[in-house]
């Protein structure tokens, strides 16, 4: 009986083997796949980077050009219209374009871009700082070319209403209570001396 077995055995192992060579070959066939896969996304993302390179530094030579043509005007007035701000700097130069800027709800934000044919306007602009335009002095200043991947850092406020003190300032060293852990003083009315007494 036990020859018969070990008989038996062996022939289900030989019947297996061929079905595990069938799933080993279609493993490798899928992963050959996969690495032709990745080899020609790795080339797509190749050609799509030296695609946009060149456009990106193109529009940021442009960027930075149409900026040292234009001013910052800060402080204008939310009822004032591009045309009052264009008469405002025409001594200046020939205006090209008056951007005021405004949120989404579509009201203006109190600033404006102006921007001039002539990059030489632009330092006969920065003579109308602390200019007046309907009775607000207007804040004007070469505008600045923002750097993609550059955010100005601002350090976070601290929140009065927030439990913890603001970084750097003075912390008290420990005391321990004269009433112990977890007791608070009760405020205790004085005691009223009657003149009867």
């Amino acid at each position: 009986m036990e020859g018969e077995d070990v008989v038996m055995a062996a022939s289900e192992n030989n019947e297996e083997v061929p079905e595990l060579d069938d799933m080993k070959k279609r493993l490798k066939e899928m992963e050959d796949e996969a690495a032709a896969l990745r080899e020609m996304q790795a080339k797509v993302e190749k050609e799509m980077n030296c695609a946009q390179d060149p456009a990106a530094t193109t529009s940021q030579a442009s960027r930075e050009e149409v900026d040292s043509r234009s001013v910052f005007v800060g402080n204008v007035d939310y009822s004032c219209t591009p045309e009052e701000v264009q008469l405002h700097f025409q001594s200046c130069g020939t205006v090209n374009r008056i951007t005021i800027r405004t949120d989404k709800y579509g009201q203006p934000k109190g600033y404006a871009y102006v921007e001039f044919v002539e990059p030489e306007a632009v330092q006969e602009a920065l003579l109308l700082n602390e200019s007046e335009l309907h009775g607000r002095q207007l804040k004007v200043t070469a505008k600045r070319t923002n750097v993609p991947g550059m955010k100005q850092f601002r350090p976070r406020r601290p929140n009065p209403y927030m439990g913890f003190p603001p970084r750097g300032s003075h912390v008290p060293p420990y005391f321990h209570s004269r009433y112990g852990y977890g007791k608070v003083p009760r405020f205790r009315m004085p005691m009223r001396y009657s003149p009867y007494s």
